[in-house]
């Protein structure tokens, strides 16, 4: 090791002792926040006072973002400076993510499209084997969110890197369902290492859209890119039904040509993502040095910053140990056991159940996701209209997803009670779409209200282990011997929804409270001159950060 070098710098009222043990250009931040004046010296202040009276100490193990933050805060840009580079960020940032998210959501229901090709007569499947495929997925998934995911991931500081390679091992695993050897139990083994593969997509969007963007706009860009599942269901749908009128033209099966069509799309945009996608804003290669300045003094109101790679073991007690965590979990539960039968058999129920053929309910199934495609972006336009014009409860995202859990109650209801009117039925398996718009209002609510790295990555993966079981139950509601109504499923999604709707809003309840608490305790604390700088990107939780509020 070369020999070490130590200068002290003062920015503002923090002092940074740099430490420079290999290069000029590798340095590594120890920070001593907060000096204030006192009489005729500087005092430093190492520990601040919770909203609820704890004492918290700041140390110098702090956020990714502090290094550029000490060379922002005396920056000032105009409105304008402000809105393009908003523009320039979402122009950059979101084709990629919204064709990656379309193209996970098309290998999810691949199984669904290929069910009603040929798959499950070709692999000799019965009783409930159909429904151990789509659970399958979720083994996967659960298994690599309960920790593998979450460490490789928090570990790593190529987060646009490491995701990349994990989107083309995902695809050369979906190519794999086609091959001529592959029988029931590989099957369901590579279903197994496909939801591995796929299961890091969600959380790192999550952790990707608090980087770059302001508390009050994730729910708009979570809205954009969850929205476009609705894409890669229509995609998937077009390709199958284009497949499948054309099956006597392969030398294989159409659903196993699916499967590679699908699988190279993926390696090509998982190539994409390794070579695009910068890991942070820091290294965002479509910025400038002034621009990069500018996103950490957007962010600095979101009281959290690029992210921290040391596991921090109290942030994952605090999130085991938060009410709100729990709360995620619960209105997960409730969320996906839906989701999860609907996106391996609707393709299913409206041939079986509606009456139509095999042509035609690949086609009938493309405005399901049409209205997803549509609706969760509006959605979360109309709430941006509602926040700017400060209309009572529809300014708040959480009044948006309690809005859409009692739509799709009303849905399934539609879709449960309606008998012979095939329409009817039609119509609330269509107006069912608008349930993801609650789950995108709690992927967006993890988002900014969860501080401190760790506890984010935590609460994100307790949240998807939550998701993850979920969809691995969905597919049992479906029972065989109920086709083709498949009653208990239908009844399982009312109960469900109905516990959506009450989880949001003891969720909403929860965190108006909180807000009011720390605005009463802050109002008490007036007088105390005690302010560090900067900390925003300390790598704080949300219950440490005395400043912090909880978005609505």
């Amino acid at each position: 090791m070369s020999s070490q070098n130590s200068d002290a710098k003062n920015f503002g009222n923090a002092r940074v002792d740099t430490i420079d043990s290999r290069s000029d250009d590798q340095i590594n931040p120890v920070v001593s926040f907060g000096r204030e004046q006192i009489g005729d010296g500087d005092q430093v202040i190492t520990t601040i006072v919770s909203s609820r009276g704890k004492e918290v100490k700041v140390t110098g193990n702090v956020d990714e973002a502090m290094r550029l933050a000490l060379q922002s805060q005396h920056i000032t840009f105009t409105p304008e400076e402000d809105r393009r580079l908003v523009r320039k960020i979402d122009f950059c940032m979101f084709p990629l993510m919204c064709i990656l998210y379309s193209i996970q959501f098309m290998d999810k229901i691949s199984t669904g499209s290929a069910a009603v090709m040929g798959l499950r007569q070709d692999l000799n499947m019965h009783g409930t084997q159909y429904s151990w495929v789509g659970s399958a997925f979720y083994f996967g998934y659960l298994f690599f969110n309960m920790g593998p995911g979450q460490f490789i991931f928090q570990k790593s500081k190529w987060l646009a890197k490491t995701l990349g390679v994990f989107v083309i091992i995902w695809g050369m695993i979906l190519a794999l369902h086609a091959a001529p050897s592959v029988k029931y139990p590989s099957f369901i083994v590579l279903r197994v290492l496909l939801g591995c593969a796929e299961s890091m997509v969600t959380p790192t969007f999550t952790v990707i859209t608090a980087q770059y963007w302001k508390k009050e706009e994730q729910f708009m860009r979570v809205c954009l890119w969850f929205g476009f599942n609705g894409l890669g269901g229509i995609w998937a749908n077009a390709l199958s039904y284009g497949l499948y009128i054309r099956k006597d033209s392969y030398s294989i099966e159409a659903w196993r040509v699916l499967f590679i069509v699908t699988g190279l799309i993926t390696i090509v945009i998982g190539i994409a993502v390794y070579f695009h996608r910068p890991d942070d804003p820091s290294k965002a290669w479509f910025l400038s040095e002034r621009e990069k300045l500018m996103v950490v003094e957007r962010i600095r109101s979101n009281q959290q910053g690029f992210g921290n790679h040391n596991i921090k073991w109290y942030q994952v007690k605090e999130a085991f140990t938060d009410v709100r965590t729990w709360l995620y979990f619960l209105f997960s539960i409730g969320s996906n056991i839906p989701n999860g039968g609907l996106t391996n058999f609707m393709n299913i129920l409206i041939k079986e159940d509606f009456g139509y053929n095999t042509q035609d309910s690949i086609l009938m199934t493309m405005p399901s996701y049409a209205v997803e495609l549509v609706v969760c972006p509006l959605f979360g336009y109309i709430s941006v209209i509602c926040a700017r014009k400060n209309v009572p409860f529809l300014q708040h995202r959480l009044a948006w997803g309690i809005i859409a859990a009692a739509l799709s109650l009303v849905a399934t209801c539609m879709l449960a009670f309606s008998k012979e009117n095939k329409h009817a039925k039609l119509a609330g398996a269509y107006l069912l779409y608008v349930a993801p718009l609650a789950f995108i209002c709690v992927l967006s609510i993890i988002s900014s209200n969860t501080l401190g790295y760790t506890k984010k990555w935590t609460v994100s993966s307790i949240n998807l282990v939550s998701y993850a079981a979920s969809n691995l139950a969905g597919p049992q509601t479906f029972i065989s011997n109920q086709a083709p109504t498949y009653t208990g499923a239908k009844i399982s999604m009312l109960v469900c929804y109905a516990g959506c709707v009450v989880t949001l809003t003891m969720l909403y309840f929860i965190n108006s409270r909180e807000n009011m608490r720390r605005d009463k305790v802050a109002a008490e604390r007036v007088d105390e001159k005690h302010t560090i700088e900067n900390l925003e990107f300390a790598d704080l939780t949300d219950q440490e950060n005395p400043n912090f509020r909880y978005a609505l």
